[in-house]
């Protein structure tokens, strides 16, 4: 059956960027004009999948008004002739059908996860992790999808880091596929692994394309790092395992990524996409090279 539906966990506080998300949904943060989770649900329409759905908590209903029509917008907008900005605001209702559902407890990504089992049902579906916007020029989600109808079971997104970094993310030990590439088989995973422990310099980043096995594992998953129920531990399972779902694929992604996650890497996306940005980047680049030449000052 064809992948046709995307996960997009969005229930998190956004403690990171406080006092500005006190009120305010992180993913509704502005990258450029655009909400950072816009970007996301466009990557997933990009690779046909148009049913998408959110997995929000409490003070999340922005993100639904975002995604749904603002008729007394439109129609002033319409009033005024502004069409180029009418049909930005058009857009984004008509990306995908977008559905919601509520993860009532903050008990990590594979709980988020297990909320979507009533709506994905027996199929594969992708996963969307919000921190990571990937370039539309470098279609990772659709390669991952490639993978999937090819080999079954389920793929996650790799990107090589430097040795002591890989203690901030999800880590996998691999092989490589003869003839692949950008293909490995996963054989363990390790979430956040001292650096001495880590299994390779491989890291997980948030684009996971999941056999539906994986809610039952999630079920009887108990709570790992942090407390929380971790969707590493349950893909650990998987990998090891591969009657349980299918094998479990890496696709070593060498492409853009933007990393939304903290307030140094959110500037840097909102600096490298505006430079390259038509209606922006000259003038922006000349006013930057300026800057810098003086010495960061006026």
């Amino acid at each position: 059956m064809p992948i046709r539906k995307a996960v997009i966990p969005a229930a998190g506080l956004g403690t990171r960027f406080l006092p500005a998300t006190k009120a305010t949904p992180k993913e509704m943060l502005p990258v450029i004009d655009k909400p950072a989770i816009q970007y996301v649900v466009e990557e997933a329409a990009g690779a046909g999948l148009d049913d998408v759905l959110m997995i929000t908590g409490r003070n999340k209903r922005p993100v639904e008004d975002h995604f749904d029509r603002a008729y007394e917008l439109e129609s002033a907008l319409e009033a005024k002739g502004d069409q180029a900005r009418l049909d930005s605001v058009r857009a984004s209702a008509e990306l995908a059908k977008v559905h919601y559902v509520r993860q009532g407890d903050p008990k990590g990504l594979g709980h988020a996860i297990l909320c979507a089992a009533p709506h994905v049902g027996g199929e594969a579906f992708a996963v969307l992790l919000g921190d990571d916007l990937i370039d539309p020029r470098d279609p990772l989600l659709t390669r991952m999808i490639e993978v999937r109808e090819q080999h079954g079971g389920s793929v996650v997104a790799l990107i090589a880091v430097d040795p002591d970094q890989i203690h901030l993310y999800g880590c996998a030990a691999v092989t490589p596929v003869e003839g692949e590439s950008d293909l490995l088989v996963i054989s363990d995973l390790v979430e956040k692994p001292e650096t001495a422990a880590a299994p390779s310099n491989l890291a997980v980043i948030g684009r996971y394309v999941l056999d539906p096995a994986v809610f039952d594992i999630l079920r009887e998953t108990p709570p790992g790092r942090g407390g929380e129920i971790q969707l590493t531990d349950a893909l650990r399972v998987m990998a090891a395992d591969p009657g349980i779902g299918g094998p479990v694929h890496g696709v070593l992604f060498t492409g853009r990524r933007y990393d939304t996650g903290d307030r140094s890497d959110y500037l840097r996306t909102i600096v490298k996409l505006a430079c390259e940005r038509d209606d922006l980047g000259p003038g922006f680049r000349d006013w930057l090279e300026g800057y810098v030449s003086k010495g960061f000052s006026d």
